[in-house]
């Protein structure tokens, strides 16, 4: 009673609590107590805590939850196990005391980190430079359906970011790894980390062109008008390099800077519209808003090579990418599920309606073209002769207008909205800020990215740069790869050059974000929880084909480089299967939504002789014991039908040691190239084992119709009962219907003597294997069966070459003896091998017969080399052989007739499993059929490499010890495996295409 209520009261053992005469716990006391949460069940039993399920995050350590053995130990147990484990702890103590906690990492909130990064790398030399030239091209109306179209497509994928950023804490590379998984994932991780680099030199030059105009508007040339781009750029990105290398405190404050600068420019901006213009701003085409200039700048006039709508679609696009970046940084954040979509979202609204100001006010105020010539302003109230709205507004530009030699205005001048705004400086000092930001945060971005990468361990000789250091983890190593990068295509010096590739890689990386979004949506995963409800699948598939299209649309050369790397990518990490990790990607999910839909649907289908496959359930034991009965089956199975390794565990006290091993035995199959599950079973006995997975194994239709068993090689060694449970097991197969194939190996095994395994009693090894007394792998050495040491040769992994299989079709069962060696040679190291089959006849009717099989086999579709008729079946066997079948035999026999005053009946009942003289008598002719047909095989098949013999049904009262005689002696003195094979008696083959 006392220790019931100790542990409704949770005061049992396991348990820290204080003391009430010795006063509350101390404060490191108390800490320690804090994460012990037990239930109410048991003292030892944590409640649910976040603790034990944050081992499913990336690089996080991994707590374990006691186990259902742990838990089951008893009080003393448990007290003697925290005592030794107390103990070791006060010797850590005392060898090595624990110093001061260092200061936990910066984290950053929703405002600094997401919002205000995005708009900084969203907001760049597109903006300043480029954005009222596409509206003097595209008009207002397309210039406004132009970002519609753009914004949609980052929208869409924001909102696609958003609910897997909310699905769990992971940042962009994490987003699509561990949704797409590694083949996909890992690539365009390495893709997009590629592009933020590349991105950093893009802004890097478009801030050294600014600086080099302004330059030479003063008079001050360096070298040239391409090396000035190279040295400032270089300078540049070096400084940037050393704000980085200041952590993300000091990347953060510049960023500030440079959002305050920006905003001042964007202010500037929008207080000039309502400036009263100056006369040489006239001239230059800003008048102020007018209904006439608002007008004619509706419509698009398009102009040059770049005139055109997908062209000017293509240039703006590069405005809306940065969008990505609080994704990038989510380790850094404080709450990454919360800020991500909150900051991405409204970081997008607010540039869009910046962009929309912008093409508004810029294309209500200022004409398409200006001469920006004071002598142009008319004096006179004519405007006979005038082209454009300026004509109104006293302005007359129709001489440039004809000659096309105006230099000012929408069309013409790229900073007009530095004219158009109150100080030209203020703007200039926007421009520095947009593209100097937009570059610190990629220079930030990519190294980042790439360190997760490199933590995967996905590609070979990269893991060196995922190094972190200080609090925050800072990939220093990677900051220096980035700047190499960056450097490299600075030298270039041409935007044109890499804007298009940049541009591919980052609609690449949306594309792929919206997919992974819509993938996981559609297969119905338990894991895909998103907490942000504000997305929709078919959004993301939109999202996901826009960007697929708009990189073809943009530079469809560019979009082939980009998807050949890509599958260049995916095809290293699939051949060589790199990782070897489990991500619970939604292909994972997909394959099994596909598998459980065709299991579903094939159980409307009626089975049929046409589409009929040995689906085997093979009684490996332990699969690594028996590696030539695996190979066998995996012959004929593999990528056609199924096969599952069973295992009978008769140990119960072993039971656990078995169920840890499981793995291990799947790893074994994988390493060994076989198609097949594996499964176990606990059972008192080998057959209710058995019997008990023929009822239970397969899905649906997916299930095992063949059962696939060793042959008891030592049976004569055996006691009578587990002969009787083996020869049962076999009854008990015929009973389920099930097909039935019994291997039996002589001395054509080639495997090391030495090969490890432990027994489980019911099953034998191979013959050819030694059985030594080692013991299974610890635990803690996973891997041990997955060395070649492991992977042993059998003659099943040997080429047939060009020797024979035979097949002795002596009883007719289906035609499974027939089927199985034909999908042998299907296989690439059994396809030059010859097949023979020998059948049952009389020397009259000999021609006749193999005339009749022959056919037989022709309209099976079934290739054979010869047909052999067996004549001499019917003699006598040698009687040397005879009496060797006696001898194996004897110790099984009653001799009931030799024993007088004695009864047949008590004998039996003494040992039942012997065979009375009368039952011998009355099977002795089937014995000596199976003696002499073994002669046969022995004449006929020295030199083969498989002999498949028809597998003999014995009557209901032939003894157990009599059958596994004759199977013993139908395939005794063989130099090659043996194959005694029973269908079900159901045809397996036709040759009618009904």
């Amino acid at each position: 009673m006392g220790q019931l209520k100790s542990k409704i009261t949770g005061s049992g053992p396991g348990i820290q609590q204080g003391n009430p005469e010795e006063g509350p716990p101390s404060g490191s006391e108390q800490k320690d107590m804090e994460p012990r949460k037990t239930s109410i069940y048991n003292t030892i039993d944590m409640a649910p805590q976040l603790e034990y399920y944050a081992n499913t995050l990336p690089h996080q350590e991994i707590k374990i939850r006691p186990s259902l053995d742990v838990l089951r130990k008893t009080f003393e147990e448990v007290e003697a196990e925290k005592a030794a484990a107390d103990d070791a702890a006060a010797e850590d103590e005392d060898e090595e005391p624990q110093g001061p906690q260092g200061k936990p990492p910066t984290r950053f909130g929703w405002f600094i980190a997401v919002w205000m990064r995005c708009m900084l790398n969203i907001w760049g030399v597109i903006l300043f430079l480029r954005l009222t030239w596409i509206t003097s091209q595209a008009g207002i109306v397309l210039g406004l359906v132009i970002i519609a179209l753009a914004v949609s497509v980052t929208t869409t994928t924001a909102l696609s970011i958003s609910a897997i950023a909310t699905n769990g804490e992971s940042g962009t590379y994490f987003m699509i790894s561990r949704t797409l998984g590694p083949e996909l994932g890992a690539s365009i991780g390495l893709i997009f980390s590629l592009a933020n680099a590349l991105a950093v030199a893009l802004h890097t030059v478009g801030f050294s062109e600014v600086v080099r105009d302004l330059m030479r508007s003063y008079g001050t040339i360096m070298v040239d008008s391409l090396n000035d781009v190279r040295i400032i750029g270089v300078v540049t990105v070096t400084i940037l390099l050393f704000i980085t290398f200041g952590g993300m405190d000091w990347e953060a404050k510049a960023q500030i800077f440079f959002f305050i600068v920006l905003m001042a420019s964007f202010v500037d901006y929008l207080v000039g519209t309502l400036i009263p213009p100056t006369p040489l701003k006239k001239s230059q085409g800003f008048f102020g808003y007018d209904r006439d200039i608002f007008i004619e700048n509706l419509t698009p006039s398009w102009r040059g090579p770049d005139g055109n709508f997908f062209r000017q679609f293509a240039i703006f696009f590069p405005a809306c990418t940065g969008i990505l970046s609080g994704a990038n940084i989510s380790g850094d954040l404080k709450d990454p599920s919360t800020a991500i979509p909150k900051g991405t979202l409204m970081a997008i609204f607010c540039t869009t309606l910046s962009y929309v100001v912008i093409v508004i006010t810029s294309g209500a105020s200022t004409v398409r073209d200006a001469s920006g010539n004071m002598t142009d302003l008319m004096t006179g109230n004519s405007t006979s002769g005038c082209l454009g709205p300026a004509c109104k507004l006293g302005w007359n530009f129709t001489t440039c207008v004809q000659s096309q030699t105006c230099s000012q205005g929408l069309a013409n001048y790229s900073q007009v909205m530095g004219l158009i705004s109150g100080s030209y400086y203020l703007i200039v000092a926007g421009v520095f800020a947009a593209t100097l930001s937009s570059a610190l945060g990629f220079l930030v971005s990519a190294p980042k990215i790439f360190q997760c990468l490199c933590k995967d361990n996905v590609y070979p000789y990269i893991s060196f740069f995922g190094k972190g250091y200080g609090k925050n983890n800072e990939p220093l190593r990677g900051y220096i790869l980035t700047y190499l990068i960056a450097v490299a295509i600075i030298l270039v010096a041409q935007l044109n050059i890499i804007a298009p590739i940049i541009s591919n890689f980052f609609l690449c990386s949306y594309c792929l974000i919206n997919l992974s979004c819509f993938h996981a949506s559609i297969v119905n995963s338990p894991g895909w929880r998103p907490a942000f409800k504000y997305y929709n699948k078919w959004t993301a598939l939109y999202g996901a084909m826009a960007s697929f299209a708009l990189m073809f649309a943009f530079t469809w050369w560019a979009a082939l480089g980009t998807w050949f790397v890509i599958s260049l990518l995916f095809i290293y990490i699939t051949y060589f299967k790199r990782p070897n990790v489990n991500w619970g990607s939604s292909i994972q999910a997909s394959s099994y939504n596909m598998a459980l839909s065709f299991s579903v649907s094939l159980t409307d289908v009626k089975d049929h002789v046409k589409n009929f496959r040995p689906q085997c359930l093979v009684m490996t034991g332990p699969p690594k014991q028996r590696p030539a009965l695996v190979d066998f089956v995996g012959c004929f199975t593999k990528q056609v039908s199924l096969m599952i390794c069973g295992n009978i565990i008769m140990e119960p006290d072993k039971q656990t040691q078995f169920q840890d091993s499981t793995d291990q035995y799947v790893k074994w199959l994988n390493k060994r190239k076989v198609r097949s599950f594996y499964t176990q079973f606990t059972a008192d006995t080998l057959r209710d084992g058995v019997r008990y997975l023929m009822q239970a194994s397969g899905l649906g239709k997916l299930k095992p119709n063949t059962l696939v068993i060793g042959f008891k090689s030592k049976w004569m060694e055996s006691s009578p009962t587990s002969i009787d449970d083996y020869i049962q097991t076999i009854y008990d197969t015929f009973d389920a219907n099930y097909c039935l194939c019994i291997l039996r190996m002589m001395d054509g095994l080639d495997i090391n003597d030495h090969a490890d395994f432990k027994e489980n009693q019911g099953f034998e090894p191979d013959e050819a294997i030694e059985s030594n007394d080692h013991q299974l792998p610890e635990k803690n050495s996973a891997n041990d069966i997955s060395e070649n040491s492991d992977q042993v040769k059998t003659v099943f992994k040997n080429a047939g070459g060009t020797k024979t299989i035979d097949v002795y079709w002596i009883a007719d069962d289906g035609g499974l003896i027939v089927l199985v060696p034909y999908l042998l040679t299907r296989r690439k190291r059994w396809r030059s091998c010859k097949i023979r089959v020998f059948i049952l006849g009389d020397e009259e009717n000999m021609k006749e017969s193999r005339d009749a099989m022959m056919a037989l086999l022709k309209r099976f579709r079934i290739n054979v080399t010869d047909v052999v008729v067996m004549t001499d079946t019917e003699r006598s066997p040698q009687p040397k052989n005879m009496n060797k079948f006696l001898e194996s035999v004897a110790p099984y026999r009653l001799y009931d007739e030799q024993q007088e005053g004695v009864s047949v009946q008590e004998l039996k009942k003494k040992e039942p499993w012997k065979i009375s003289d009368k039952q011998f008598e009355a099977f002795r002719l089937k014995s000596e059929r199976k003696v002499r047909l073994n002669e046969i095989i022995r004449r006929n098949s020295q030199n083969t490499t498989l002999v498949l013999v028809s597998l003999p049904v014995a009557h209901g009262d032939c003894p157990s010890a009599l059958y596994i005689a004759w199977l013993d002696a139908l395939t005794c003195g063989l130099h090659c495996p043996a194959v005694l094979v029973r269908g079900n008696q159901e045809n397996v083959l036709t040759f009618y295409c009904q």
